[in-house]
Formats: C-alpha cells, sequence, structure tokens
C-alpha cells in the first residue's frame, strides 16, 4: 500500500486549537504540534546519544539526556504555538498494560502537566504504545481504522507485539496482546548485531543500508509458540558468523532476514487467528527497508513514513486531538 504524505505545519494559517505531544521514550525526546482544522504536524526530536560500543541507556542516563533534550525542543514548538495550544498529551509508559512502567516517561510527565496548568490545557495521559498506533493510522491515512478493529505491529527496541485493536471511548485505543517476543526484542537484536559490526547505535538505518549490500538470501525457519517469537539466537549466529569471516553486509542481512521471517510467521497467526482483518506496521524496526518490502508482497498491510515510524510524539499530539474530539 502506498504511503500518504503528512503536511507540515504553516503558521501562517493557524488553527485556534492545537495540541501539544511530549514522547520520552529510552531512545528518543520528542515532541510535536497538531492542527486539526489543517491536519498537519510539527515535530520536534533528538536521539539520546548513546557512547560507541554500548548496546543502550540506562533508565537513569535517559531521564538525565531527557531533562537536557527537552527545554530546547519545546521552547521552539511554545514560542510559535503556545497561544493556541488548548491540549497537552503525552506517553505515561511504554503500554496500558498493568505494571508497564519505564522511569524516563516521567520526565514527558512533568513537562506536560507544567505546560498544561501553563496554558490552561487540557490534559490527557496514552501509553507510547498507542502514540506509535496512532501516528502510522495518521500517517497512511487510514483514520477508518479508528471506527474498526484491526491488527497493528509494535516492532521496536522495546517492544515486538502483534496486537488487536479496537476503538474505545476513553482511551481511543483498546489494545489486547495476539502475541509477542519470548525473549530479546526485534530492535534490541538489531542494535546488538550492529553494535557488533561496529556501526553506531541505534543501529537500524545503518545496518538497513549494509544489509541492502548483500546478495544472500538466507531460508530461515524461526523459533515460534504460539505466534510469538523468539531473538535469542539471533546475536550468537551472527557471532558465529562473523568469526568464520562472513562479510559484515551477509550478517547484516542474516539479522534482517531472521526478523522478516519472524514477523511473516506473526502476521499469518494473527490473521488465521482473527481474520482478514487490516493491518498496520509501526516502530522503528518496521522502517526497515528489507522488512517493508518483503511483507507488503506477501501481506499487503499499511506502513508509517520512518519519520512516523520511530519513536514520535506526533502520535501522542493526535490522540489528545482525537480525545478532546469523540
Amino acid at each position: 500500500m502506498s504511503e500518504r504524505n503528512v503536511a507540515v505545519l504553516n503558521s501562517e494559517n493557524l488553527s485556534d486549537n492545537l495540541y501539544l505531544g511530549i514522547d520520552t521514550s529510552n531512545y528518543t525526546s520528542s515532541c510535536a504540534v497538531y492542527d486539526g482544522k489543517n491536519d498537519a504536524f510539527d515535530s520536534r526530536k533528538k536521539l539520546l546519544p548513546v557512547k560507541n560500543g554500548q548496546k543502550g541507556l540506562r533508565q537513569s542516563d535517559a531521564v538525565f539526556h531527557h531533562t537536557a533534550n527537552l527545554p530546547p525542543l519545546l521552547s521552539d514548538l511554545c514560542e510559535k504555538y503556545s497561544r493556541s495550544i488548548k491540549c497537552v498529551s503525552y506517553s505515561y509508559a511504554p503500554r496500558d498494560a498493568l505494571g508497564s512502567y519505564m522511569p524516563c516517561f516521567s520526565v514527558g510527565k512533568g513537562y506536560a502537566k507544567v505546560l498544561a496548568s501553563s496554558f490552561g490545557a487540557s490534559l490527557y495521559p496514552f501509553s507510547h504504545q498507542a502514540g506509535h498506533i496512532a501516528a502510522a493510522v495518521r500517517a497512511t491515512g487510514q483514520t477508518s481504522l479508528l471506527q474498526k478493529e484491526f491488527i497493528a505491529f509494535h516492532v521496536s527496541g522495546g517492544t515486538t507485539d502483534v496486537l488487536l485493536v479496537k476503538p474505545d471511548g476513553e482511551k481511543i485505543f483498546d489494545i489486547t496482546e495476539i502475541a509477542s517476543s519470548l525473549d530479546l526484542k526485534a530492535g534490541q537484536a538489531v542494535d546488538r548485531v550492529g553494535v557488533m559490526l561496529g556501526l553506531k547505535f541505534p543501529a537500524g538505518p545503518e545496518l538497513d543500508r549494509l544489509a541492502n549490500k548483500s546478495e544472500k538470501e538466507y531460508n530461515i525457519k524461526p523459533f515460534m509458540r504460539d505466534g510469538s517469537c523468539s531473538f535469542s539466537g539471533v546475536e550468537n549466529k551472527c557471532g558465529y558468523l562473523l568469526d568464520r569471516g562472513e562479510p559484515p553486509e551477509n550478517i547484516a542481512k542474516y539479522c534482517i532476514d531472521y526478523i522478516f521471517a519472524s514477523i511473516k510467521e506473526m502476521t499469518a497467526y494473527a490473521l488465521k487467528k482473527y481474520g482478514n482483518l487490516p493491518i498496520i506496521y509501526a516502530g522503528g524496526v518496521m522502517s526497515n527497508l528489507i522488512i517493508r518490502k518483503k511483507i507488503k508482497d506477501e501481506f499487503g498491510g499499511f506502513f508509517a513514513p520512518p519519520e512516523y515510524s520511530s519513536d514520535n510524539a506526533a502520535g501522542t499530539a493526535y490522540l489528545g486531538f482525537l480525545k478532546e474530539n469523540l
């Protein structure tokens, strides 16, 4: 399916009602303003810094970097739009599931509360996962899905989930897990293999480019259990290939092909269990060009453009708009 261009907000023709979203994930500080009247976004984001050779950040470090990143990002947006911001939304946790929590989201929550109070604006919490789904729904133009059931994939460094999504009058989305990863997440596998190959963290874009140089095609049968997958062996297998002298591009391709094979099996499982529902693919890993093409060729489905598939606050802002206009 083709992707739909998302309009960029023009400050010369603003609505009187703008919606600010804030998301502070373990990878990216992001904020965005959505104008419902003009159906347009203005987004800001900054990756959290990770030292060369490291495979991620401790939560204490993520919190520190968010406190440094957010003020200039938010100041830029608020300077332009503060008079019209009527709603502030933020990501409060990774998922809507009971017990889902990461300290890094507390930073966005704090800023959101202060800004909402300052603007006299409404304040709404949403899960990071719901934000990803909302961004993908809006960026693909499939807003009709807001009134029906659909299947959503959230494939990133923190999750590898296939989800049944239904309309919900309170949270916008009622999200039920169909299947997930049993251990390592897809994005973690990408980053660990990327660091092994000397790539910068997060390694997704560079691993994508490297894999595209390979002419190898791996016929992989991934480990699956009731629709859920496992990535625990990918890093070891890639380390084995590296020790044998396999070219880096082939190692990158093996990692990507393994993830594709797993997403393929998860998709087939979800469709068999719930019927031919529409499918949305979201999360940073679903920006991978090889995986996107293979999944589209086999199943169709809808993919957000990379900037709305990776971590962003556009979906969080859009959820605020939907909540205010129920």
